[in-house]
This record gives structure tokens, C-alpha cells and sequence, in this order.
């Protein structure tokens, strides 16, 4: 009796989507999230069993909806693609997020930086990134022996699980897919289609007109030799 009761308590609570804080704080931090979130969803494209969300309410324990973090990126290996209105732990396989990303904003606090990076340790994330766009500082936390440990060196090192390679610069931070193709912000990766779309388009005009020509050369031949026949000329002995 005691049990069902428990069982019927438990469904009975709700999990929001939503926690009432914005997803960011500033234009620069959105747009760190969104790049990093968009070319991650690009880069997994074709593997349906890596979900990558922005933003989303992660709950790890079943029963309590106040233990609960949004990271501003989160990519999960093992989980299919697909809408969540949270990320309920127990409803998927009890797979933990491994890698987590948070991008800074002058808003954040040391103690609250503090509270997710024991969440993100206790509940078993195995890399942890933290960017600052304002500083271009970048940390990071590769799980060892149960434990988040500091990664001593952040340019050049390239995420285990992601195989992505991050570069500090002296104006900004930089991320290079395993084949070496540079994350873009949206804006870039619409200017590069739009480029490509204009060099095909090229290629394709100088190909017709290269036919075109061809043909009309064809045909002048066709009536040069139509000619000489009437002449009575024989082409072949010319």
C-alpha cells in the first residue's frame, strides 16, 4: 500500500519546462550558444543517436523536480533526436548528458557557476566547458576517476567524445570540426551556401555556353560540307 502510494506521488508531480530564468543575457552569449549548439546538431546530423539541446531543463532524479539544471548546451550520446520539453533522466534510459557546455554572461555569479559545476560533477557529466566571450576564456573538465578535473591546457585540445578542437586566439575563441572545417555562425554558413550557390550557378552558364558554341560550330560545319556537296565537291578528298 505504502509502495502504490509512492508510485501514484510520483506521477503526480510535475516536471516544467520552463524555470523562469532567460536562456540568455546578452546578444554575445546567445550567439556563442547558438553557434556552438546548431554546428554540434550539423556535426551529428547523421547519427540518430545523439541528441544535442539548448537551453533544456535537465532532471536526474525521478520524483524530484527541483534538482534541476538548463545547460546552455547538452549533448547526450545514446539518445535518440527528437522534441523534449525537459529532459527527464529516468525516461531515457537513465542516460547522463556527457558533455555540457556553459557560455558566461556578466550576469553569472561565482556561486551559482559553483552550484552547476557539483550538479554537473555529482550527476556524472564527463566533459564540462565553461566560455567567456568578454575575457576569450575558455575552461575545461574532463571526468577522471569519478571526479571533474581541470584541463590544463584549453588551445588545441580537442573533446574526447566530440573529437572538436578548440583554438584561443587573442580576439576570440575558435572551433574546428574533426574534418578541420571551422564552426560558423549562421550568418557564415548562409553566406557560404549562398557562395557556393553562385559558383555552381557559374560553372553551370559557363558549361551551357561552352555547348552552345560547340553546336553552332557544328553546325557551320554541317552547312560548309552541305555546300561543297552542292558544288560537287568531294569532302573527303579535301
Amino acid at each position: 500500500m505504502i509502495d502504490s502510494l509512492s508510485v501514484s506521488n510520483q506521477s503526480n508531480i510535475i516536471y516544467p519546462d520552463r524555470d523562469g530564468n532567460p536562456m540568455s543575457d546578452n546578444t554575445k552569449q546567445f550567439r556563442w550558444i547558438v553557434v556552438i549548439k546548431e554546428n554540434l546538431e550539423l556535426l551529428f546530423a547523421d547519427n540518430p543517436n545523439i541528441f544535442v539541446a539548448g537551453d533544456l531543463l535537465w532532471y536526474p532524479i525521478q520524483g524530484n523536480n527541483k534538482t534541476r539544471q538548463a545547460p546552455d548546451v547538452m549533448i547526450v550520446f545514446g539518445r535518440p533526436k527528437g522534441d523534449r520539453g525537459s529532459y527527464q533522466q529516468w525516461l531515457e534510459d537513465n542516460v547522463t548528458p556527457q558533455v555540457v557546455f556553459e557560455i558566461l554572461s556578466p550576469g553569472n555569479r561565482l556561486l551559482e557557476m559553483a552550484k552547476k559545476f557539483k550538479f554537473y560533477e555529482h550527476h556524472g557529466v564527463e566533459e564540462y566547458y565553461i566560455y567567456d566571450p568578454d575575457k576569450i576564456d575558455l575552461q575545461g573538465w574532463l571526468r577522471n576517476n569519478g571526479e571533474l578535473t581541470v584541463i590544463e591546457e584549453m588551445s588545441a585540445w580537442v573533446s574526447p567524445k566530440l573529437r572538436i578542437k578548440f583554438e584561443l586566439t587573442s580576439e576570440t575563441l575558435e572551433i574546428f570540426r574533426p574534418d578541420g572545417d571551422k564552426f560558423l555562425t549562421f550568418v557564415e554558413l548562409g553566406k557560404l551556401r549562398e557562395n557556393e550557390t553562385k559558383r555552381a550557378d557559374n560553372e553551370q552558364r559557363r558549361a551551357d555556353e561552352l555547348q552552345e558554341k560547340l553546336e553552332q560550330e557544328q553546325e557551320q560545319k554541317k552547312r560548309l560540307e552541305d555546300k561543297l556537296r552542292e558544288l560537287g565537291i568531294d569532302i573527303n578528298e579535301i
